[in-house]
């Protein structure tokens, strides 16, 4: 089947050719022939210059200009393209001694006049290869840009691919360690049998019930972040009970708004699991709103003298998928302090 459409192709191409050259020989009779009456002679002269013009233009089209012009091999070019009009030159000129011999029988008057300049005869084959050799450039250029546009295509999609497969990789290391604190907090409710218990189980199927249906989404809705944010607050308010004072204030939050998934929770995470219980209590504080489209979230949790704030496999992720889904469009302070440790957020969203 391939076989067979390339050699239709081929002979498409081949009478593609023959019909252009015979317009061209068409050409040939009536411009050489404008001031003589002897058609014949004139088609014989014709004829007789075909060859020569269609070695011409095919040296130029197949050789001169793709291995030499294209590849911006400019002085071979210069050098073959003065060869080729040397030989053109001199074949031009046997081609008036054919009109004169052959076709004048030795009688110079008898020529055809067109025929006996040799700067018209010249124009009219010249004329022929520079209208080809530039149909040539333009279509070269075009399938240049086409294979560029085509190459560019790939590279994004090769980028975008990546792009998703590190997304995919740092959201693996976020879920088991969500879920092994979580499954943690539920062990040693399990062990003391509280009644709490039920609720926590609801809670945290709520939140697999995220993880699996709605993680994998490049952007969910920020409003259905929250609930997934207080969902987990929750549980961590079962484990720490009276050990925790957290606040979790939330401003004016559009419903349309959308965020990257499980985007915000490592930082609530991170304070969980590395901030410290200063006299008798961990305190953490939260602020989440939206202005102007933009995104402004701020954690802060107590820090002790004597242990430093550490950046847990949350915090690292969390930069990393930044920089891929919001490059240039966050900014991201860190402020770590004896006495507390703090996380300003602006993420703009507006495409």
């Amino acid at each position: 089947m391939l076989k067979k459409k390339f050699i239709l192709k081929k002979l498409g191409q081949f009478f593609l050719h023959l019909l252009f050259w015979f317009l061209v020989l068409l050409f040939f009779t009536y411009f050489f022939g404008a001031e003589s009456n002897n058609y014949s002679d004139t088609l014989s002269f014709s004829l007789f210059l075909m060859p020569i013009t269609i070695a011409i233009t095919y040296v130029s089209i197949y050789k001169l200009i793709p291995d030499y012009l294209i590849t911006k091999r400019y002085f071979l070019f210069i050098v073959y393209t003065l060869y080729t009009f040397i030989i053109s030159v001199y074949l031009i000129m046997i081609s008036i001694f054919f009109s004169l011999v052959y076709l004048a029988g030795f009688q110079y008057d008898a020529m055809n006049p067109v025929t006996k300049n040799i700067i018209l005869v010249a124009s009219g084959v010249y004329l022929v290869t520079i209208v080809v050799s530039a149909f040539k450039l333009i279509k070269l250029n075009l399938k240049h840009v086409e294979q560029k546009s085509k190459l560019e295509t790939k590279i994004l999609e090769t980028q975008l691919k990546l792009k998703e497969q590190q997304l995919n990789y740092l959201k693996m290391q976020i879920h088991p360690h969500f879920l092994f604190n979580t499954l943690n907090t539920m062990y040693g409710f399990a062990l003391k049998k509280a009644d709490e218990a039920p609720e926590m189980i609801l809670k945290l199927s709520n939140l697999l019930d995220y993880l699996l249906y709605k993680v994998d989404k490049p952007f969910v809705l920020l409003t259905d972040d929250i609930d997934h944010i207080k969902d987990y607050i929750e549980l961590e308010k079962m484990r720490f009970n009276e050990t925790l004072d957290i606040t979790f204030i939330i401003g004016y939050i559009p419903k349309d708004i959308q965020v990257a998934p499980m985007l915000l929770l490592p930082f609530i995470e991170n304070s969980f699991k590395h901030g410290s219980i200063k006299n008798g209590l961990l305190s953490i504080k939260i602020h989440l709103t939206c202005k102007d489209k933009n995104i402004h979230f701020s954690i802060e949790n107590t820090n002790k003298l004597s242990k430093p704030h550490k950046n847990g496999i949350g915090l690292e992720n969390i930069q990393k998928r930044l920089d891929l889904l919001y490059k240039d469009n966050y900014t991201l302070n860190l402020i770590n302090k004896n006495a507390f440790f703090k996380v300003n957020l602006i993420l703009n969203t507006v495409d």
